[in-house]
C-alpha cells in the first residue's frame, strides 16, 4: 500500500513548540485521513529547529466506494415533499427511488445513493492544505509580499519549501500536487544551513531520512537526544568524570540543533564556591549548557557540556572558548549576587514585605506571613515539633523572595533561604524549613519529614486554601491560577506520609480565623482525596462513601477506612451485604416518599413475628456494636468482620419476610427494620454512596 511523506521547511522553529508541532501535525492529518475512509496502517512525525515532517505508512490508494440509504416521504406524499426529497438525494424523478414497506402497512421511498471512492491522492491534496492554513501554533506569523493579501499563510516562522509524496515501496511516489501561501508542493527539501545547505530530491521516509543525515541531518528528536546523551556520558567518563544528567535540558538542546556536536568547556575553580545549584542554573539557564560532578564525591566540577550545531574547521575551539566567556560571567553575577546577599540579614529583609501586596484582597506579604506563623505555631504540637523553631523558620520562610538571587533566578527560592539561614547560623531544622516548606510541588517532588518543615509546609499551603476560599476565588472547571488543586494534594500528602492525625475543621477554623465566614474547603479537599487515592488505584465512590459520614475529616482516618472497606467489598460477604444494604435503601425511599414520612427509631420487638426479621434484628444490635466498637479503636478490619455478620441475616430476611403487608403496624414496624440495616452500616461508611 502506498505510503505519505510531508515535510515542511522553514526558519528557526523554537525548541519548546517542536514536540506539540509534532504531535499536532500527526494527528490532525491522520484524523482527516481516517474521516475521509483512508485507514492508514502507522504514522510517525518528526521535528528539528528547521522542519516539521510526517510520513504515514500503507495508506489506501482510494477512497471505498458507498453505498448510503435515505429515507424518504410516504408514497402519496405532496408533491412538495416529494421534490424536497429528490432534491436532497440528487434524483432526476421518483423513479429512480425505491420503495419500502412500512410496519403500518404503507409504503415509503428510499434513495440509494452510492458514491464512488476518489483516488487517495486527490483527497490527500485538499487534506494538507487545509491542516497547514489551520495550523494551531503558540505564536505564528506572515511575511513577504503574500502576508499583504487576505488569507495569508500564518506559520510559525517563514516557510520555504513543502515536500508531499504519495505513492508504494515498489514504484517512485507521485507529488501530492497543492499550493498554500504561495509556496508548491514538490519533493525537495535542503539540508545543514551551514554545513550541506543544497537541495536535496527525496522519495519517502527511508530515502528522506537517508539523504538528510548525509547532508549532517538527523530528523529524529529521539536519536538527537540519544546522540547528546552518549557523547555527553563518554566525553565525561574520558575525563574521570560523571554528567549530572537532565531531561528537560536534553530535550530542549535536541531541538536546537540538527547535527549534535558534544563539546567540553572549563571554568575558573573559584566559582565553585557558590552553591552547585546556582551553578548548574546558571550554566542551564543562560548557556543551555549541562554541567559535570566528581563521581567520588558527587559535588560539581569546574566544567561543562556544550552541545553545537556544526562540525568546526578548529575542533570546536572557537566556539567552547565563547561559551565559557559567557559563562564565566555570568558565574561571575551569580558570585556578586550570592556574596551581597549574604551580607543581609534574612530577618533584616522582613520590612519590606509591608509594602509588598500578597494580594489586594489577602493583604500584604507581610500580613501572610504573620498568619502563618500563628497557624504553624498551632500546628506544631499536633506534628511533634519544637514551637520556637516553628515560630523561626515561619518568620524566615519568605524572606529569600527579596535577595538578588531570587530576584535573578525565581525557581531557586526556598533553596537560597536555606543556604542564607545556615550562612547566618541558624538552627539546621529552621534552615531545612525555608526550603521544604514549598514542598510537596507536584506528584513526584519529596515530601518533607522534618517536623518542623512539616509544620511550616502545612501552615503556608493551609493559609493560602482558606484565603482564596474566603475571597470566593476557587478553582473552576481546568482554571485553577493559584494553583489550589495542587496546594491541597500537597496538604494530603503531608498528612498521609507523616501519618499525621489532624482534624482539618479545626484547622481551617484556626486559619479562617483571620478571614473571618465559613466555606466548603472540606468538600474540595474530599475531592483532591478522591482523585490522590484514584491515582494509587482506590475507587472514587469509596471515598465518598466514608466521607458522607459526619465528622469525617481526619484524612489518615478516611484513608484506612477505605482501604479497609475496599478489602471487604471484594469478599463475597461484602457484595452480597452490600446489594442487601441497597435493596433495603431502595424499598425504604420508595416507600417514604410514596408515604411522605421517614421510618426512624427502634422497631418495636413485640411485632417481629417471623424467626428471620427476629433474628436480623438481633444481629443488627450486635453487629452494630461490634462495629462501633470496633470503628473507636480504629480497627476497621474488625468492623467490616462485625459487618459481615449481618450478611446471612440480611439475605434470609429479603427471603422470607414480605415487607409491604396490609397490616399497617406490621408494614411500618419492618420498614423501620430496614432503616435499621442503613444505620448499623454506617458505622463504617455510607452504603448508599458506593456503586454496583
Amino acid at each position: 500500500m502506498p505510503d505519505l511523506l510531508l515535510e515542511f521547511f522553514s526558519e528557526e522553529i523554537p525548541a519548546r513548540m517542536q514536540a506539540r508541532a509534532a504531535d499536532d501535525l500527526k494527528k490532525l492529518i491522520t484524523d482527516k485521513l481516517v474521516a475521509a475512509g483512508l485507514v492508514y496502517e502507522g504514522a510517525k512525525a518528526f521535528a528539528t529547529p528547521r522542519r516539521l515532517a510526517l510520513a504515514v505508512h500503507g495508506v489506501p490508494g482510494r477512497q471505498p466506494d458507498l453505498k448510503e440509504e435515505k429515507k424518504g416521504p410516504r408514497v402519496g406524499a405532496p408533491e412538495q415533499a416529494v421534490a424536497g426529497f429528490l432534491k436532497s438525494a440528487g434524483l432526476s424523478s421518483i423513479e429512480q427511488a425505491q420503495k419500502q414497506a412500512d410496519k403500518k402497512g404503507g409504503e415509503f421511498y428510499v434513495a440509494v445513493i452510492e458514491k464512488k471512492g476518489r483516488p487517495a491522492i486527490e483527497v490527500i491534496s485538499e487534506i494538507v492544505p487545509e491542516v497547514v492554513r489551520a495550523f494551531p501554533w503558540p505564536k505564528s506569523m506572515r511575511w513577504g509580499e503574500e502576508s499583504a493579501k487576505p488569507g495569508s499563510l500564518n506559520w510559525v516562522r517563514p516557510l520555504h519549501s513543502i515536500v508531499a509524496t504519495f505513492g508504494p515501496e515498489t514504484e517512485d511516489p507521485e507529488i501530492v500536487n497543492f499550493e498554500v501561501g504561495g509556496i508548491k508542493s514538490g519533493h525537495t527539501t535542503f539540508g545543514h544551513r551551514f554545513l550541506a545547505p543544497g537541495a536535496i530530491d527525496v522519495r519517502r521516509q527511508d530515502d528522506w531520512m537517508a539523504k538528510l543525515e548525509k547532508a549532517k541531518v538527523v530528523v529524529d528528536a529521539a536519536r538527537r537526544q540519544d546522540i547528546i546523551l552518549a557523547e555527553a556520558k563518554n566525553l565525561a567518563f574520558a575525563q574521570g568524570l560523571e554528567l549530572v544528567e537532565d531531561a528537560g535540558l536534553l530535550a530542549e538542546v535536541a531541538g536546537l540543533v540538527e547535527w549534535p556536536v558534544v563539546l567540553m568547556g572549563s571554568f575558573e575553580e573559584s566559582f565553585l564556591a557558590i552553591p552547585p545549584e546556582v551553578i548548574r542554573t546558571t550554566i542551564r539557564n543562560n548557556q543551555k549548557c549541562f554541567v559535570l560532578r566528581d563521581p567520588k564525591t558527587g559535588k560539581l566540577v569546574n566544567k561543562f557540556i556544550l552541545v553545537s550545531n556544526i562540525e568546526a574547521t578548529d575542533g570546536g575551539k572557537a566556539i567552547v572558548a565563547g561559551n565559557g566567556r559567557v559563562i564565566r560571567a555570568r558565574l561571575s553575577d551569580a558570585k556578586f549576587f550570592y556574596e551581597t546577599d549574604l551580607k543581609t540579614k534574612l530577618e533584616a529583609r522582613l520590612p519590606k514585605f509591608d509594602q509588598i501586596v500578597f494580594h489586594e484582597k489577602l493583604g500584604t506579604q507581610a500580613e501572610r506571613i504573620a498568619r502563618i506563623t500563628r497557624l504553624a505555631i498551632e500546628l506544631a504540637p499536633l506534628v511533634k515539633a519544637d514551637p520556637k523553631k516553628v515560630e523561626r523558620a515561619a518568620q524566615l520562610c519568605k524572606a529569600d523572595l527579596l535577595t538578588e538571587m531570587v530576584g535573578e533566578f525565581p525557581e531557586l527560592q526556598g533553596l537560597m533561604g536555606r543556604y542564607y539561614a545556615k550562612a547566618q547560623g541558624e538552627d539546621a531544622s529552621v534552615a531545612t524549613a525555608c526550603e521544604d516548606h514549598y514542598k510537596p510541588k507536584g506528584p513526584e517532588d519529596a515530601v518533607p519529614a522534618d517536623p518542623v518543615s512539616v509544620a511550616v509546609a502545612l501552615a503556608d499551603k493551609i493559609d493560602t486554601l482558606v484565603g482564596f476560599w474566603a475571597i470566593d476565588e476557587k478553582p473552576t472547571g481546568s482554571k485553577d491560577p493559584y494553583a489550589l488543586r495542587r496546594a491541597a494534594l500537597g496538604v494530603i500528602r503531608l498528612i498521609a506520609d507523616n501519618q499525621l492525625r489532624l482534624k482539618l475543621s479545626d484547622i481551617f477554623a484556626k486559619a479562617r480565623s483571620g478571614f473571618g465566614g465559613a466555606n466548603d474547603l472540606l468538600a474540595f479537599f474530599a475531592d483532591r482525596l478522591k482523585v490522590q487515592l484514584r491515582d494509587q488505584g482506590a475507587r472514587h465512590d469509596l471515598v465518598d462513601a466514608v466521607f458522607a459520614l459526619d465528622g469525617q475529616d481526619d484524612l489518615l482516618q478516611v484513608v484506612r477506612r477505605v482501604e479497609a472497606l475496599a478489602k471487604f467489598l471484594d469478599t463475597d460477604d461484602g457484595k452480597n451485604l452490600l446489594a442487601g444494604v441497597k435493596r433495603a435503601s431502595n424499598i425504604l425511599r420508595i416507600e417514604e416518599k410514596k408515604d411522605n414520612k421517614s421510618y426512624i427509631g427502634a422497631p418495636d420487638k413485640k411485632l417481629l413475628q417471623q424467626t428471620e426479621e427476629q433474628a436480623l434484628a438481633q444481629a443488627i444490635n450486635a453487629s452494630g456494636d461490634a462495629a462501633g466498637a470496633a470503628v473507636a479503636r480504629e480497627d476497621f478490619a474488625a468492623a467490616m468482620s462485625a459487618m459481615a455478620k449481618l450478611r446471612p441475616v440480611v439475605d434470609a430476611f429479603f427471603e422470607k419476610v414480605t415487607v409491604n403487608v396490609e397490616d399497617k403496624a406490621l408494614r411500618e414496624n419492618r420498614l423501620k427494620l430496614l432503616n435499621e440495616i442503613r444505620q448499623a452500616t454506617r458505622a463504617v461508611a455510607d452504603f448508599s454512596r458506593i456503586e454496583g
